[in-house]
């Protein structure tokens, strides 16, 4: 039975996350430090853990999460038997652990247990194995695994699209709602036995994408780590998806996010940054996304195989006497070995079809060379199996037909289940292995045939002689990039591929030695061991900040995020601020404007009556001085602030400079020189005509080029090369040039926001009205001058010893201010509210005059 919040998965997809599943009769041991049943939590933020206090529990450990636990299971005498899948990748990345972690899994079983069976099993896994079951209803299963991961998921992340309703599966948002209903119960299995404050949590593959939400929103500090075995699209495949961003975000929630290669990883960041606005940065080594003041890492390692399964398992083929049947079946013969699963992307047909191609184009091959294609079943109801299946039969026969003669057929087509020592024998036998994946997260076959052409350390066998490999590989897989030596194919390029084929057994033994052992170094030190090891180590690194930091969740649904703070940034209390201004006699109020007083989005950039009224309440306070600090041209400024007579204006970053009351701009910079723009705008020219989207703005002081409107990936790189180019061609000239927010800037050297402010508290400070309250607020890099000019000042004695300083950026980022307002929103409704404050004090003044 499932519970009856399954009948509603749209609450499920749309954020409300009730718990589901049924109430067992009995609990597995819990670790948790948190008071309460676990059955009593619901998502509601008011239940958010998270984790201040130090758990009782001093030894970390490991809950590996993944679609399938690592067991055998098996029905004997009415009763279940289950042991460990000694080739479960999950259960082979224990060996890079450290050996006093303890290890938990959670998953599903590949068989279905009886609901009155439940209970049992589930005790039996955990006591003996560390396993804690999720079971899945039938229908539930159904469309979660063979309808969401397999039909719309696993092609997408292969590059097909739905097309046709007859190619592919369109989008069903009821298999959505079941993937998201599915993860809910890996989550809730989860935390029976977690202990959020020491436990590390590692989630695998594309089947769990949205767990990471689920994990993050009931504990804030949990350390998460998350590995996609498949490959992950490009941008342009991705955006197709109707929930990208809702996966995209879920992702984000983990702390450490794994790849195989770097092309993948390159398309996760791409699509992070075209459909959500992040950037990646690369510190020593590391790559790093900034998520709402957490790091979120990028790891980018192929996994490897266990070298003593391996070895175990040549041990046994050879006892069995495998290997030496095989070569007296091939006795003559060249092998080359194909081993894959029935599934569209892998290319199967295409293999048979190059070599075809080489048996027509190389006649000596014929009647020598043999191809052995081991086929797996499929996984799964994947797309379209029937019909490759006929497909790869049919080219099989025609093959057969045309090149096969009594005693030899070219093609041995084996689709019957094969046991592993018998492939670890084809392996022994096999000159090369060819793979020709159209498309493929990893692929271990290679890494497989490598070691086992290695042969077995101390064995007595005939293969002790020079060793040497061959691999034909396509260049559209995971572990292609780390086999230097394999000879790299584009497998629809069937007439290149079937070249290759014959290159790899045409190569003479000392160049396939040399290549075996480049080879070997690297799968026998890049094992399934060092991965997890580096993985670990990884996450360890990026979480090592998380109890040092305030963290609260914030957002709904898949918009759910943890915010993480430095302890001493602060959000900007209003009625604080209006105590503190109340008692302060010589005020400096610095305000930014684009992005601070007028939303960034805004098409109208002029400020509206509601801002040009509560700034001019400021003005008339006699204890304010109030600037307006902005990159704009001082035209414009002068223009819209022209209704707030007693307000200073500090145009083009501070270069112009009006003082409140006066009309007149005076100069800030030290250079009236402007030839080197003759240098800068033909520069800018050229960009601009070659990104779409670009302008370029021209300001009395400085060039700016702007590329908010331009395709954000290309803009980006355009702006860094201009970047490069301006430095290098102004490098003898009295400017500065500055990359910001879709802005290159060229200016004089020396102007800054910052030094402006610096030039305001002194100017106060000569008049005798030392400033004893500072309200700094900016929302970009160039506002970070400000913010850091204030320390300079009370370092100088420009500001009062104990004046009140609120320097204040717009958003939660990294900055060098130590409070935060939201939105300008915010902004404005705070200064609205010192308005009113000075408008109150102005009128008890005019008071007590006339009573006076």
């Amino acid at each position: 039975m499932i519970s009856r919040s399954y009948t509603n998965l749209l609450d499920l997809a749309s954020g409300n996350f009730p718990v589901m599943g049924r109430e067992p009769r009995r609990r597995l041991p819990r670790v948790m430090t948190v008071p309460g049943n676990v059955s009593e939590f619901d998502d509601d933020q008011a239940y958010s853990v998270s984790s201040d206090n130090p758990s009782s529990v001093s030894s970390d450990r490991m809950i590996i999460v993944a679609n399938r636990l690592p067991l055998k299971a098996e029905r004997r005498n009415g009763s279940w038997s289950f042991s460990w899948d000694q080739d479960a990748l999950y259960l082979q990345l224990k060996d890079g652990l450290p050996e006093d972690m303890e290890v938990l899994y959670v998953g599903s079983l590949s068989v279905d247990v009886d609901s009155y069976e439940q209970d049992d099993v589930e005790q039996i896994l955990f006591d003996k194995f560390k396993c804690v079951p999720t079971f899945l209803p039938p229908d539930l299963q159904s469309k979660f695994y063979d309808g969401f991961c397999k039909r719309q998921l696993w092609p997408l992340f292969h590059y097909m699209l739905p097309f046709t309703a007859d190619h592919g599966t369109r989008f069903d948002r009821s298999l959505w709602e079941a993937y998201v209903a599915t993860n809910k119960l890996f989550f809730q299995k989860v935390i029976q036995v977690i202990n959020p404050d020491d436990d590390y949590v590692w989630i695998h593959d594309y089947h769990l994408m949205v767990l990471p939400s689920f994990l993050r929103r009931r504990f804030n500090r949990i350390r998460m780590g998350f590995f996609l075995h498949s490959p992950f699209p490009s941008s342009e495949i991705y955006r197709s998806l109707p929930v990208r961003e809702e996966i995209l975000k879920a992702l984000l929630n983990s702390d450490l996010i794994g790849f195989h290669t770097f092309d993948y990883a390159r398309h996760f960041l791409t699509c992070c940054s075209r459909m959500l606005g992040l950037e990646y940065q690369s510190k020593r080594g590391y790559i790093g996304l900034e998520y709402y003041g957490r790091t979120v890492g990028i790891k980018i390692m192929p996994v490897g195989i266990n070298m003593g399964r391996i070895q175990t398992v040549m041990r046994y083929s050879e006892e069995e006497g495998k290997v030496m049947e095989l070569r007296k079946r091939y006795e003559g013969k060249t092998v080359l070995l194909g081993i894959d699963d029935m599934d569209i992307f892998k290319g199967i047909n295409l293999k048979l079809l190059a070599m075809e191609q080489m048996l027509n184009q190389h006649s000596n091959w014929r009647g020598r060379a043999v191809l052995v294609q081991i086929v797996n079943p499929a996984r799964g109801k994947g797309i379209d199996i029937d019909e490759i299946r006929g497909e790869i039969e049919g080219s099989c026969r025609r093959i057969n037909a045309e090149f096969g003669k009594p005693g030899y057929q070219p093609i041995v087509y084996i689709d019957t289940p094969v046991s592993i020592n018998e492939i670890i024998a084809y392996y022994h036998i096999a000159e090369c292995v060819v793979v020709t994946a159209v498309r493929d997260g990893m692929n271990l076959t290679p890494y497989e045939y490598i070691v086992c052409r290695q042969g077995l350390l101390g064995s007595e066998s005939d293969f002790n002689g020079p060793k040497k490999s061959m691999l034909v590989a396509s260049e559209f897989i995971g572990c292609s990039p780390s086999l230097s030596g394999a000879i790299r194919v584009n497998p629809w390029n069937v007439e290149a591929t079937g070249e290759a084929l014959n290159e790899a057994l045409s190569m003479g033994d000392p160049e396939k030695q040399l290549r075996h052992e480049k080879h070997f170094r690297y799968v026998s030190t890049h094992d399934v061991a060092f991965w997890s090891r580096s993985f670990l180590q990884d996450l360890e690194r990026i979480c090592v900040d998380h109890f040092k930091k305030r963290c609260w969740g914030m957002g709904i649904s898949f918009g759910f995020r943890v915010v993480a703070l430095d302890p001493n940034f602060r959000k900007l209390s209003i009625p604080c601020i209006v105590s503190d201004y109340k008692r302060a006699k010589s005020r400096a109020i610095l305000l930014d404007y684009d992005g601070t007083l007028m939303p960034q989005n805004s098409v109208n950039k002029a400020p509206s009556q509601e801002v040009l009224n509560f700034l001019n309440a400021l003005c008339e306070d006699k204890k304010n001085s109030i600037f307006i600090v902005s990159g704009r041209g001082r035209e414009s400024l002068g223009k819209w602030f022209s209704p707030c007579e007693n307000i200073g204006i500090a145009a083009e970053h501070g270069y112009f400079l009006k003082w409140p009351g006066k009309t007149e701009w005076e100069t800030c910079g030290q250079s009236c020189d402007f030839g080197w723009m003759q240098i800068v705008e033909p520069v800018m020219k050229q960009y601009t005509e070659a990104t779409d989207g670009s302008s370029i703005e021209i300001k009395d002081s400085a060039l700016v080029w702007q590329y908010r409107d331009a395709d954000s990936g290309f803009g980006s790189l355009q702006a860094k090369e201009m970047l490069e180019h301006l430095e290098s061609v102004l490098a003898n000239e009295p400017v500065a040039v500055k990359s910001g927010h879709y802005i290159v800037e060229v200016k004089p050297q020396g102007v800054s926001k910052g030094s402006v402010s610096e030039k305001i508290f002194s100017s106060m400070d000569e008049k005798g009205k030392p400033v004893d309250f500072v309200l700094c607020i900016g929302d970009d890099r160039s506002d970070e001058d400000m913010f850091e000019a204030i320390g300079n000042a009370m370092s100088k004695r420009l500001i009062c010893d104990n004046a009140l300083v609120f320097a204040c950026t717009v958003g939660q980022k990294p900055s060098k201010a130590k409070y935060y307002l939201d939105d300008t929103m915010e902004v404005t409704s705070m200064l609205e509210s010192l308005a009113e404050a000075s408008e109150a004090s102005n009128f008890s003044m005019h008071e007590l005059d006339e009573a006076l």
